[in-house]
């Protein structure tokens, strides 16, 4: 049996209330918020945190695949898969892809690693993620919202099994960029309904349904992407199927998250799903993936760290639209009066991987006492080079003391210092993220996120900050 065996999902802190727009265009707007990732987010650190929620019980060590799905890398050319497997410290010899330049591509990466699973393959990760501006005051401005999902595939512990699938490709042109666009373009929207969307998914549902002899009623969950919630919801009418089997698509709470809103719905789905479901997910993008899930019993045995329904809880929507385009680099601001960032080196990259990307420290063997950064003495018993790695990326922390700089250029003023103190031994000074300011204070409980410092000569420099425990 293959199926996915562990499921997670990961939405941004910050919301942005779709009135805000309204308020600043004086035009109607879509109801509910959208969720926008920070100015230190990115599609690979949003990846690696919905891969951090779904890897509840299964290590790292264990992944022999890391899968990538977005329409956002941050490179045109390197690839973010391996990026994401050495923040996850998972093994080098996992074998890594990226699946990008469609909004199907997060159903292709969870179907590639079903037949990598099915050719031998043990446990193979797939993680979707998208951060995709609207131009300002447009349509996609409302509806795109960010986020991601994440999937381990695999025989043991199977949660839902792969039953069949269906692909259809059509090289309808609907929405597209080039490489010189930073917003997506599309077509006339009754053209691609008409000619795209509507024909495409119908097909690959018919030819899934024909083959498995399976009709609407015996479906309990719908996972249909679509382009608008009116899309969706007279799409899945109109192929039999009744509003109370069509999955929530998080319009009015997320948005829609590209590549990942298919995952992420089917994240959701798999959250309230009972042994003995069955769910169809159905993508689109050049086509249309149709993907038939039977739910087993191990459902009750697993959930996420958090979940979309944690996420969901966890937020703020006191996001200004002027913050909003700041982040999205759409508004000109004054620069900082000081040099620009250096480009970061390289070498340094490479020699200091396992203390960035991983975030290892070392802890005496002598002793047990972890230090981060890692030093050669231990701060305890002056044991010299008696030292082993230690991560503390899953570590908990407090505040042992913090300060608030007003000076320091921020995309998010003002800037958050603080010392802290990790559970079991380790202190560190850091940056926080997705923090409110008037509520940090000494004793807080934090975490560690997964973040990009900063971009210098077109390299993205990773590193971890602390955030408040969501």
């Amino acid at each position: 049996m293959v199926g996915i065996t562990a499921f997670g999902a990961y939405i941004p802190f910050n919301r942005l209330e779709r009135r805000r727009l309204a308020e600043a265009f004086g035009e109607p707007a879509l109801p509910g918020e959208k969720a926008v990732a920070n100015y230190d987010e990115d599609s690979v650190t949003m990846a690696v945190e919905a891969a951090r929620d779904c890897l509840n019980g299964i290590k790292p060590a264990d992944l022999e695949g890391i899968y990538f799905a977005t329409t956002t890398p941050p490179y045109l050319e390197k690839q973010s898969s391996t990026t994401i497997t050495a923040a996850l410290d998972a093994p080098e010899t996992a074998r890594t892809a990226d699946f990008t330049s469609t909004l199907r591509a997060g159903s292709t990466a969870l179907l590639s690693a079903v037949d990598s699973v099915k050719a031998g393959a043990e446990n193979v990760l797939v993680t979707a993620a998208d951060c995709r501006p609207g131009a300002a005051r447009g349509q996609f401005e409302q509806l795109f919202g960010d986020g991601a999902a994440a999937f381990v595939i695999g025989r043991e512990n199977v949660l839902a099994e792969i039953e069949d699938s269906t692909t259809v490709a059509g090289d309808v042109l609907t929405q597209w960029r080039d490489t010189g666009d930073r917003y997506v373009r599309t077509w006339e929207e009754r053209f691609v309904i008409t000619r795209g969307y509507g024909p495409l998914v119908t097909k690959a549902l018919s030819a899934l349904a024909a083959r498995l002899k399976i009709t609407p009623a015996e479906v309990n969950k719908l996972v249909l992407y679509a382009p608008s919630p009116r899309y969706q919801a007279g799409t899945a009418r109109s192929l039999g199927f009744r509003q109370h089997q069509i999955q929530d698509g998080l319009f009015d709470t997320v948005g829609l998250t590209g590549a990942a809103h298919a995952p992420l719905m089917l994240a959701a789905a798999l959250e309230k799903a009972e042994p003995g479901d069955r769910l169809l997910m159905v993508t689109f993008g050049e086509g249309a993936d149709a993907i038939l899930m039977r739910v087993t019993e191990n459902i009750k045995k697993f959930s996420p760290r958090r979940g979309v329904s944690g996420y969901l809880t966890s937020k703020k929507t006191t996001l200004s639209y002027q913050t909003y385009l700041r982040w999205k680099n759409m508004l000109n601001h004054e620069p900082p009066r000081r040099p620009d960032p250096e480009r970061p080196s390289a070498p340094a990259m490479w020699r200091n991987a396992k203390k960035n990307l991983a975030f290892y420290g070392c802890r005496c063997t002598r002793c047990g006492t972890p230090q981060i950064p890692a030093q050669r003495i231990c701060v305890h018993c002056q044991a010299k080079d008696e030292t082993e790695l230690y991560r503390f990326a899953d570590i908990n922390a407090r505040i042992a003391t913090y300060t608030i700089d007003y000076l320091t250029f921020s995309q998010d003023p003002p800037t958050v210092f603080s010392v802290i103190d990790f559970a079991g031994g380790g202190r560190l000074l850091c940056e926080m993220t997705d923090c409110e300011p008037d509520k940090v204070a000494i004793d807080t409980e934090v975490e560690m996120t997964f973040r990009c410092l900063y971009k210098a000569g077109g390299i993205h420099n990773y590193y971890w900050k602390a955030r408040p425990k969501r």
